[in-house]
């Protein structure tokens, strides 16, 4: 899998974190920090520089490093990407080109280990926050939102415990109800309101302590619930702000929060 993401240089991480990590440091922490994606320890040490980029904020050398490693690289280069087009590239059609590209690679990954429950998530995490990018009543008209939560359902059969996968799924339901409303939503797209209120509610049970979490929870409840939301979820971006981010990854979590505290 040669590299093809977005014209170079990408911008530099604006929140690197506050100690970097070395293959040690990290490993100490590794399962502190992977809680939300469940994602294992990495066995080589040439995966496990990767991913010290990636926690470091270098999102564009963890990219290159992964894709350099070939399929047991996959992983870190695609969460590389998705954080670097969520958080820090500036420009619209290098965002949409990024997730494609992650979405794409993710779904090659799936061909020969089909059981890794990465590959399904960021295909489904990628795809759905593409669809964000070109509005998310035009993703559904373009069949993506089966898509996306047949990718975020296989992540979930086969890793129950991804908190993200769970995350992830409950913002089509409820991005899709948000959109559609909650019967042209479930009749249509398999969206129900209950269901993203219940994976709401497991992926706080997985990872409460996350102000990714609490974020996208507060988001999420807004969608499904509306007004009466409003106060919880002001409370959750607050306890989301007061989190103390362990590497760059949460520093934007945690900077998004309080912008949209703000806002």
């Amino acid at each position: 899998m040669s590299p093809s993401y977005a014209p170079l240089p990408w911008a530099p991480c604006p929140c690197p974190p506050a100690e970097p990590f070395t293959a040690e440091t990290l490993t100490a922490q590794w399962q502190r920090l992977h809680i939300g994606d469940a994602e294992p320890l990495p066995a080589e040490l040439a995966v496990l520089e990767a991913w010290v980029r990636f926690h470091n904020g270098d999102f564009e050398g963890a990219t290159r490093a992964g894709l350099a490693l070939g399929a047991q690289g996959i992983t870190v280069a695609n969460k590389a990407t998705c954080m670097h087009a969520r958080y820090v590239e500036p420009r619209e059609p290098q965002r949409l080109a990024l997730w494609l590209e992650a979405a794409e690679r993710a779904r090659v990954l799936q061909l020969s280990e089909p059981q890794n429950a990465a590959a399904w998530y960021w295909q489904g995490y990628a795809l759905g926050r593409y669809s964000q990018g070109i509005s998310v009543a035009k993703a559904l008209a373009k069949g993506l939102g089966s898509q996306v939560q047949q990718a975020l359902q296989a992540t979930i059969d086969r890793e129950p415990r991804h908190a993200d996968a769970h995350l992830a799924l409950a913002n089509f339901h409820a991005e899709v109800i948000d959109q559609v409303g909650e019967l042209i939503g479930g009749m249509t797209h398999g969206a129900r309101k209950q269901t993203g209120l219940d994976l709401y509610q497991r992926a706080m049970a997985l990872n409460p302590d996350s102000a990714i979490t609490l974020a996208e929870v507060a988001n999420g409840l807004v969608m499904l619930e509306g007004q009466k939301a409003t106060e919880q979820a002001a409370r959750l971006l607050q306890q989301a702000t007061a989190f103390q981010p362990r590497d760059a990854m949460e520093r934007l979590y945690v900077e998004s929060a309080r912008m949209a505290l703000d806002s």
